[in-house]
């Protein structure tokens, strides 16, 4: 890699840019992506304030725009590794808070968070994120997106059905006022998830948070103000 210096954005110091050498087992949109994330300032931001993934910087976007967490809250982060969102999460919710992620798969502990290794469609999985909250949730997000398989069709489905076990997790979980956050993907067959989140939260907006690249489908739904059983 060579690497060149230059002004950064506001006369703020200097900015490394990172060029990616192509290599002869590495294919030209490996190097290309490769160059992108190196010089992705979110990623540099990331590293520099210790969070583990540059996605923790589309939470900080959300809340500062929703106010989604609050001093004190319980929150269930769901697709938690690597556990940039619990980060997040723990910063905000303070001292007083409880922040409880899941995921499939493994992660490092997140000081202040309870982090439980499992299958959220599992109903055991569930119940033990439950008994860890303490309590229902003020606050249920999921970052989660299913590995792809390449068919646009098909992997649009599973993100759906993805983000719609989410949602069944945090209609079963969440108190009175509560707000649910998920990542989907632009697409006409999650219809009959914003219906059901339109019965049962007071305001369902979707959001860009800046940090999501341009380039990327995915957006989120933020549902706020939880009414149990649904209007």
């Amino acid at each position: 890699m060579a690497r060149r210096g230059r002004g950064a954005a506001g006369g703020a110091g200097r900015k490394l840019t990172v060029t990616v050498r192509s290599a002869r087992r590495r294919d030209p949109a490996s190097t290309r992506w490769l160059q992108r994330h190196l010089n992705d300032p979110y990623v540099q931001a990331a590293k520099a304030r210790g969070y583990r993934s540059r996605a923790a910087f589309k939470l900080i976007e959300l809340d500062d725009r929703f106010r989604l967490i609050r001093k004190g809250a319980r929150v269930l982060d769901l697709g938690a590794a690597p556990g940039g969102w619990t980060q997040v999460a723990v910063e905000r919710a303070g001292a007083g808070g409880t922040v409880v992620g899941v995921d499939i798969l493994p992660a490092a502990p997140v000081p202040g968070a309870t982090l439980l290794q499992g299958d959220l469609t599992d109903a055991e999985v569930a119940q033990r994120a439950i008994a860890a909250l303490g309590g229902r949730a003020d606050l249920v997000l999921s970052d989660m997106a299913p590995n792809t398989v390449g068919h646009a069709a098909t992997d649009h489905l599973r993100i759906v059905a993805l983000a719609e076990a989410a949602m069944e997790l945090a209609l079963a979980v969440l108190a009175p006022g509560g707000a649910f956050v998920c990542k989907v993907f632009q697409g006409g067959s999650e219809r009959g998830m914003l219906a059901t989140l339109k019965r049962h939260f007071a305001s369902v907006r979707h959001a860009k948070p800046p940090a999501s690249r341009k380039e990327s489908a995915e957006t989120y739904v933020v549902a706020t103000g939880f009414r149990p059983g649904g209007a």
